[in-house]
């Protein structure tokens, strides 16, 4: 998970740290490296230019002395990673009854989210049940059948049914026995105008309590589009970014979600239950850089 650009920061932050004193030649061979890796883990170019001018100008602020000036440099290449990561918005649960529809394209990891998240707050003392409402894929109720069993959740999926308002409405009392309902909705290959309807109608119906966007970290840049769209269509309040683990482009998605304003609660970082883990911008980038 993005440990090329951890290693680089890590020598980026050892090469000031050392150097006896800063020259131009070696802030340059500073910042190549920092945007090498940036651009390879497809952070927006426009985000890296401004954090490139940000190190430079501090570098050579003729009113830092050039003891202060290495621990300078790497608090603001520190605070500056941190700032284009996004604020730490942890998902906090109301008092009652609190009900999450889950959103995503097709192929996001979606369903299996659901589940780890599911097991999350199990762990955490509340009364979990997943929902199924992906009425389209015929195996997506399936799966999440076998994962809520294989983890001993309470789920609720009604295999015939094709109309997920009446699937709400029939289970509407049994739903009302739990303190959290995680809710599987159906994808799309695009974000059309069918499955904004199919939202609307799951959204007027269920009141969610916070409605969250799935998506995967190999989108890279494009996560910001994905979002937007999203967001403007039907209100997004997070975003979970899943297979962390298997891409080098994980940097892009998690930026261009800042850039939308859209906090990402999680990111999971494997196919068990267990791989699931809130993010916080802080304590992730103090992983990359070793500390």
């Amino acid at each position: 998970m993005l440990e090329k650009l951890g290693e680089i920061l890590r020598k980026a932050t050892d090469k000031i740290a050392n150097a006896i004193f800063l020259d131009k030649n070696l802030v340059d061979s500073i910042i190549k490296d920092l945007q090498r890796a940036l651009i390879e883990a497809d952070v927006n170019i426009l985000l890296v230019k401004e954090l490139s001018d940000k190190i430079r100008k501090g570098a050579f602020d003729e009113r830092i002395s050039d003891i202060e000036k290495k621990e300078h440099i790497i608090k603001l290449l520190h605070d500056e990673l941190t700032s284009i990561l996004g604020e730490h918005k942890p998902l906090k649960l109301e008092k009652g009854q609190n009900r999450i529809i889950f959103l995503g394209l097709y192929g996001s990891g979606k369903t299996s989210t659901v589940a780890k998240l599911g097991n999350y707050f199990s762990k955490r003392g509340s009364k979990v049940v997943l929902l199924g409402l992906d009425v389209h894929r015929p195996a997506a109720a399936e799966q999440l059948k076998q994962l809520a069993e294989k983890n001993k959740i309470p789920c609720i999926v009604d295999l015939e049914e094709k109309n997920p308002i009446k699937i709400i409405k029939k289970y509407e009392k049994q739903l009302k026995e739990y303190d959290l309902v995680l809710i599987d909705t159906a994808g799309r290959h695009t974000l059309d105008k069918s499955l904004i309807s199919e939202i609307k109608s799951i959204n007027k119906e269920i009141k969610p309590t916070e409605t969250i966007l799935i998506m995967p970290a190999d989108i890279g840049q494009a996560a910001k589009k994905q979002a937007k769209e999203f967001q403007e269509a039907v209100n997004i309040s997070g975003v979970i970014i899943t297979r962390m683990d298997s891409t080098a482009r994980g940097g892009g998605a998690l930026t261009a979600c800042a850039e939308t304003k859209a906090p990402v609660y999680f990111i999971t970082t494997g196919e068990k239950i267990n791989d699931i883990e809130e993010f916080n911008p802080k304590s992730f980038l103090s992983r990359l850089l070793g500390m």
